[in-house]
């Protein structure tokens, strides 16, 4: 926690209250315990209080592991603060464990003094030995002397406060998640009126288990208040926010609003078809939930058929989308060169996670670039996007719209499981400020002029047009063959494919023309470059703040133009001595830059399944630093 100079408050009936800045908070036990429950709650709690907040959920990699086993704890950590916060924070202050095995995975990230609150009924023979313990780790004080240590009987007080109700044991034990949720809204002095309401309406049907949730919540709150194991609790301002009407998203749940806004912003319908799969399953979810506002899913049996339906959809003249991760993306990789061959606007998304294969499903990882830019057969351009946070992917699917219908070409936006998953405030921006979709048809021919129509005919832009099926006189060709430019005809001849291939490559070459400039956060030229992409742009931008707070030579340049980079990008690479890239892979956008600028560029890699922590990248800057000194 980071405390601030208020003082602390302090009255006969109650216990101090002491102000800080920012709190890191996590709540973690078995995936059945109800974590993620407890930690969106706190999250809405916070949000609505007027915290900036951000959010790591953390979720098993198996389907339903055995109850109490390192493999099946879950977790979810936030982070809310009264002033500016892009990560969900490096170490930990208050930690909840809910059983031995969520101690033990959790307890090497609770801060030196941090808070740990234990459900100590949970730490009985059986557990301990899932958690492969050889003892008690609550019995020996050495073992946890570094922590302010609360140990908690959460089963039998959660029972107790339910009794009255009349329920099972283990309808009873199901209310304990409440109960920590109850004492962490003490610890934080949180508001619980917006988890009561939430309470009260998702189970209004079933009034036995809204009673006996609220009562757990209350339990534990009171807990907290009563005993003498707290001594004080903490208070976290409101953060001072550009005003306007705010709420808490989530990257898949922004992604989803931002297609459906294109689609309100271009004046036409949306198409979605996708393939369950984790972690972009939820885009289908959020989406299938805004018929009203002309949005149509279509979930389908494998992720072939999801990507060639797209394609269909887009020759019909639909703003046509799908979702994915690594896995799904390489199978739709035959149908994206379909889209690419046909010149047909589409958005395919790639929310990445741990591979190869399988690999960490629930885990976030920046593996995917190389298969974005080149997993295709041929020669197969695509442009590439890149969200860097989860309220910036309603932007982003917005962009990836723009130059798809713009530039008539399939774009691949790039989100990962951090992002997808991972929450904070956002501002619900008015219809004004949203930057339109210009989408113009070609009109029909009538007239015996049918002949002049040239499906394969450029603008400036070497784009072609996008023609309805069924406008009369607009009748053409479609399909996997090479093209001929101007009639698409099929046309096999050696220099029609070499100049296809080269007008298509430098379409894409050509957005660059058409996006930002490539922007820089601190000095204009210096010593190092911090060069990010993606999902990290939280961890690299309090990372680069820091070190530009200590007097440090050292900028920030965030990527979210992938392929094509921004046009300028060369010239702010040129102007610092060393170029550092952080990536949760082992090296891809390094190697671009490096072949792209012949700069020798570092890199700073990690494939943890995790994101970078600030002090990681406080420590790699300062290493690129003393070398920048030594030569």
């Amino acid at each position: 926690m980071a405390a601030t100079d208020a003082a602390t408050s302090e009255s006969p009936e109650q216990k101090p209250l002491e102000e800080v800045e920012t709190v890191v908070v996590r709540f973690c036990g078995d995936s059945g315990d109800g974590m993620q429950l407890a930690g969106t709650q706190l999250t809405n709690v916070s949000a609505v209080f007027g915290n900036d907040v951000v959010t790591l959920p953390d979720f098993p990699a198996e389907i339903r592991a055995p109850a109490g086993t390192l493999g099946g704890v879950s977790g979810f950590q936030i982070s809310f603060s009264s002033d500016d916060i892009f990560t969900p924070g490096d170490e930990v202050d208050t930690l909840v464990a809910m059983n031995p095995a969520a101690l033990k995975t959790n307890i090497g990230d609770l801060k030196r003094g941090g808070t740990l609150i234990v459900n100590e009924d949970a730490f009985e023979k059986g557990n301990l030995q899932k958690a492969h313990y050889d003892h008690n780790p609550l019995e020996n004080e050495v073992e946890l002397s570094n922590f302010r240590v609360h140990k908690v009987p959460m089963t039998r007080l959660t029972r107790d406060s339910v009794a009255e109700l009349g329920l099972s044991l283990k309808i009873a034990d199901r209310c304990k998640n409440f109960f920590a949720l109850g004492l962490v809204f003490w610890l934080y002095d949180r508001d619980p009126k917006p988890t009561t309401d939430w309470i009260t309406t998702k189970f209004g049907k079933n009034p036995a288990i809204a009673q006996a949730n609220m009562n757990a919540l209350t339990a534990g709150s009171n807990y907290g208040f009563s005993t003498e194991s707290f001594t004080v609790h903490y208070q976290v301002p409101p953060a001072k926010l550009p005003p306007g009407k705010y709420r808490k998203i989530t990257g898949n749940e922004a992604t989803a609003i931002g297609l459906a806004t294109a689609a309100k912003l271009s004046g036409k319908k949306l198409f979605y078809a996708g393939y369950p799969i984790t972690p972009a399953s939820d885009i289908l979810h959020e989406l299938s939930k805004l018929k009203n506002f002309g949005v149509r899913t279509c979930q389908v049996e494998d992720e072939i058929a999801a990507m060639t339906a797209v394609v269909g959809a887009a020759y019909s003249g639909e703003l046509a989308v799908t979702a994915s991760s690594g896995p799904g993306i390489c199978l739709k990789a035959e149908a994206m060169g379909l889209g690419v061959m046909t010149e047909l606007p589409m958005v395919i998304i790639n929310v990445q996670r741990g591979g190869p294969s399988t690999g960490l499903p629930t885990k976030t990882e920046q593996s995917d670039l190389m298969l974005a830019m080149y997993g295709r057969n041929g020669d197969c351009p695509l442009p590439v996007v890149a969200a860097s946070a989860p309220a910036d992917c309603f932007k982003m699917a917005q962009e990836a719209f723009r130059l798809a219908t713009e530039f008539m070409t399939p774009v691949i936006l790039l989100t990962d499981g951090y992002i997808a998953n991972g929450a904070e405030p956002w501002r619900i921006p008015e219809m004004s400020e949203l930057r339109p979709i210009e989408i113009v048809h070609p009109e029909g021919v009538t007239n015996g002029d049918e002949e002049k129509f040239l499906p394969y005919a450029r603008n400036e832009k070497l784009t072609r047009p996008w023609a309805i099926p069924g406008t009369p006189g607009l009748q053409h060709r479609v399909g996997g063959l090479e093209k001929s430019d101007g009639t698409g005809n099929v046309d096999y001849s050696p220099e029609n494919h070499e100049h296809m291939v080269k007008t298509r490559q430098a379409k894409v070459d050509g957005i660059a023309n058409f996006i930002p400039e490539q922007s820089v956060e601190g000095p204009e030229q210096g010593d190092v470059l911090v060069l990010s992409w993606g999902g990290t742009y939280g961890s690299t931008r309090t990372a680069v703040r820091e070190c530009l707070r200590a007097g440090k030579s050292v900028a920030l340049a965030h990527l979210q133009y992938l392929n094509p980079m921004p046009r300028n990008l060369g010239e702010v690479i040129s102007k610092y001595k060393r170029v550092l890239i952080p990536e949760l892979n082992t090296g891809q956008l390094r190697l671009l830059i490096r072949s792209y600028f012949l700069v020798d560029a570092v890199g700073y890699n990690k494939i943890q399944g995790k994101p970078f922590l600030v002090s990681e990248l406080v420590a790699k800057i300062d290493e690129v630093l003393a070398d920048c000194q030594d030569t």
